[in-house]
């Protein structure tokens, strides 16, 4: 496992790819571990040297003090890309990481080829869900909400296939840190680009699903209004699309970085 120092922050990372290539950053959702992306790094690295690593809070990541700010996650990939002297990268990010996204691409732009924003809104309301969800937590642990959460990730179609990778999803869900959890759902309660997204000028990619609850379409046809010269793809499934639909998302992903579609 490789480690380092970021803004008073031991953040977990990993490389995959040929050093040569150019590099595209993961950035993972609320709750998960760079291994949700493990469905794309086959093809992606056929291009692209990828970097993933876990949001502090989250994997094997430090877990400082909260509540957490989206500035907060932000700033941990700025100085991620300063320590490992990457002056600009491709960033793709589903929903936290994908508020992450937005946030490099109004304030870093300089430092972003590309950007993916994956089942995620300028804004997830209202407050009161994520107030329940972080005294949840607090008091409770993961596991009592484990099962609605997945429920809200996934399809009850693809649920009941009873996959390996909802499995793995799962089980990273409830062996992450309730405190790193709540933290990081503060950051997410508290992020409203709503009349912001429009100053992005970077490439942009938009990718919804059609039952996502979390994130609706609707979200996503937002930033691609807002966001000139975006571009928006739908895709089937739920919130966690890069797995339920993973090989139209890879698709999707790998045209638009490549420039191909």
């Amino acid at each position: 496992m490789n480690f380092i120092d970021v803004n008073g922050v031991r953040l977990h990372y990993r490389f995959d790819g040929a050093e040569e290539l150019p590099v595209v950053v993961l950035s993972n959702s609320l709750g998960t571990d760079i291994t949700m992306w493990d469905p794309q790094i086959e093809e992606l690295t056929k291009y692209f040297r990828v970097l993933r690593y876990d949001t502090r809070g989250h994997g094997v990541s430090d877990v400082p003090a909260g509540p957490y700010s989206i500035d907060q996650l932000g700033q941990d990939v700025v100085g991620l890309l300063d320590s490992l002297e990457i002056e600009r990268a491709h960033f793709a990010g589903v929903s936290m990481g994908g508020m992450t996204g937005m946030w490099l691409g109004l304030n870093a732009p300089e430092r972003l080829g590309k950007l993916a924003l994956c089942n995620t809104a300028a804004f997830i309301g209202p407050r009161e869900i994520w107030d329940t969800r972080i005294n949840a937590v607090q008091n409770g642990g993961m596991e009592p909400i484990a099962e609605g959460v997945t429920a809200r990730w996934f399809t009850e179609s693809y649920v009941q296939q009873g996959t390996e990778e909802v499995e793995q999803v799962r089980k990273v869900f409830i062996e992450t840190s309730a405190a790193g959890y709540a933290a990081a759902c503060a950051a997410v309660r508290d992020m409203d680009e709503r009349d912001t997204v429009k100053n992005i000028t970077v490439p942009t990619l938009v990718i919804s699903s059609k039952d996502d609850l979390a994130t609706p379409p609707r979200d996503g046809q937002y930033l691609t209004d807002q966001i000139e010269g975006a571009r928006y793809v739908e895709l089937e499934g739920s919130h966690l699309s890069n797995i339920e639909s993973a090989k139209e998302f890879t698709k999707a992903l790998v045209d638009f970085l490549r420039g191909i579609a």
